[in-house]
C-alpha cells in the first residue's frame, strides 16, 4: 500500500453514487478498503458492468447475506478491526440490520460512523427519495445554473452526489478520525448532500448580502452574464471558453480578436455587455475551434477549448502532467491530490463481487477456516 492513508482500513456498504466515489477516493490515497455488497442487492447499478464502474476501483467487493443472523456477525466482526465506515442507506436501514451506530461503536468505540444521505438523519424531510436534482433544487442552486431563457440547467449528478455528498463525507471521515486519535473515541458523522450544498454556496450568499449577486439566470459575472465570461460557437460548429474576468486578461483577449484595446476601460459596465456579446460571438464564429486554440495557446488570455469526455482524455494521456490514465483498455482519472513524501500507487481497477474475497478477507485476520465455513453456510459469497 502506498499514499498518505496508508494504513487506514475502511468498510464501504454497498450503494451507487456518491458511496462508492467517496470510497474511490480513499483507496486511491492508500486506504485498504473492503466494499461489502448485499447478496440480495447483486444486481445493485441497475445491470451495469462493474468492472467498467471506475468509482469500485482499488478496492475488493465481498457479498455477505445481510439479512442472516451469520452475515450480520460477519459485517461486525469487519467493523470491529476498522477504523472508520461509511453508509448510504435510507435512516433507519442500518438499525434495521442491527449494525446501527450504538451496535457498531459498542463493538468498536473508535469507530468513526459515516452516514451520507441527501436530506440527513434527522428532520422532517430525513425519510423522503431524492437523487442529485432534488437536492439542487431545495438547496436554491438549480434555479442560478442555465440561460436567462428557458429553464434551469442540469449539471449531471456532480455538484450534489460528489461535491456535497461525497467530498464531504470524505473530509468529514478524516476529521472526525483525527479526532479519535486524540480522544481514543469515535462518532457518528452525519452528512447531508443539503448541508454540503449550503457550504458550497457560501461565496454566493456573500455576494447576494454585498448586492453583488442578481436572482436571475445569465445576469451575474459568473453565470454567463458577462460576455467576458461565457463560451462562444467557432465556425466548425465547436466552442470556447472565455473567463477574461482580470483587465490584464481581458485586453489580451481583445488583442488576439484584433478588437479595439479601448473596450478595456467598459469592462465592467452592464449596459455595454449585450453588444460586446454580439461583438465576440461574431469574431469566434470566424475561425475554428483548432484555429483559436492555436491562437490563444500563449496569449494568457484565460481562453479555452471546449473538449468532448474522450477528447479530453485522450488529450490528458498525450501531455505532460496528465490527470487520466488507461486502466484494462478504460480511462481512470489519476488519484488526486498528489504528495510529494507519500506518493500513491496507480489504482487497480474494479472487480466482480467474490473475486477477491479470500485475499481481503485473509488480510484482515480470517482464517482459511472461518471463510470457507461462511462460504458453506451461504453467509458469504
Amino acid at each position: 500500500m502506498s499514499g498518505p492513508l496508508s494504513g487506514l482500513r475502511v468498510i464501504e456498504f454497498g450503494g451507487i453514487g456518491p458511496g462508492p466515489f467517496c470510497a474511490m477516493l480513499l483507496a486511491d490515497l492508500g486506504a485498504d478498503l473492503i466494499r461489502i455488497d448485499r447478496l440480495q442487492d447483486s444486481g445493485l447499478g441497475f445491470g451495469r458492468n462493474t468492472a467498467r464502474d471506475v468509482t469500485r476501483r482499488g478496492r475488493p467487493t465481498i457479498g455477505i447475506d445481510m439479512k442472516s443472523a451469520d452475515g450480520r456477525a460477519a459485517a461486525l466482526r469487519l467493523l470491529s478491526q476498522a477504523d472508520a465506515m461509511i453508509e448510504g442507506f435510507r435512516p433507519g436501514v442500518m438499525e434495521r440490520l442491527d449494525l446501527g451506530p450504538d451496535a457498531c461503536l459498542a463493538a468498536n468505540p473508535k469507530l468513526v460512523y459515516v452516514r451520507m444521505t441527501g436530506w440527513g438523519q434527522d428532520g422532517t424531510m430525513a425519510m423522503q427519495a431524492g437523487h442529485d436534482i432534488n437536492y439542487l433544487a431545495q438547496s436554491g442552486i438549480l434555479s442560478m445554473l442555465g440561460r436567462a431563457e428557458g429553464k434551469p440547467a442540469i449539471p449531471l449528478n456532480m455538484i450534489a452526489d460528489l461535491g456535497g455528498g461525497a467530498l464531504f463525507a470524505a473530509f468529514g471521515m478524516l476529521a472526525a478520525l483525527r479526532s479519535a486519535s486524540v480522544t481514543g473515541r469515535g462518532q457518528i458523522v452525519d452528512v447531508a448532500m443539503v448541508d454540503g450544498l449550503a457550504s458550497l454556496l457560501a461565496p454566493y450568499y456573500g455576494f447576494l448580502a454585498d448586492g453583488r449577486w442578481r436572482e436571475e439566470r445569465e445576469a451575474n459575472f459568473l453565470d454567463g452574464g458577462a460576455p467576458w465570461y461565457d463560451v462562444y460557437e467557432t465556425a466548425d460548429g465547436g466552442y470556447m471558453a472565455v473567463g477574461a474576468i482580470e483587465p490584464k486578461f481581458y485586453a489580451n483577449l481583445l488583442r488576439v480578436l484584433e478588437l479595439d484595446s479601448g473596450l478595456a476601460t467598459t469592462q465592467m459596465k452592464r449596459e455595454t455587455w449585450p453588444a460586446l456579446r454580439g461583438t465576440l460571438a461574431e469574431c469566434f464564429a470566424k475561425r475554428s475551434r483548432a484555429e483559436w486554440e492555436v491562437l490563444f495557446a500563449d496569449a494568457e488570455a484565460c481562453t479555452s477549448p471546449v473538449l468532448g469526455l474522450a477528447e479530453a482524455a485522450d488529450r490528458s494521456r498525450q501531455s505532460d502532467r496528465p490527470t487520466v490514465m488507461a486502466c484494462d483498455g478504460l480511462p481512470h482519472p489519476l488519484p488526486a491530490p498528489r504528495f510529494s513524501a507519500t506518493p500513491t500507487a496507480l489504482p487497480t481497477p474494479a472487480s466482480a463481487m467474490g473475486t477477491d474475497t479470500d485475499r481481503a478477507l485473509s488480510a484482515w485476520g480470517w482464517t482459511t477456516a472461518d471463510i470457507t465455513t461462511a462460504r458453506q453456510a451461504g453467509t458469504l459469497l
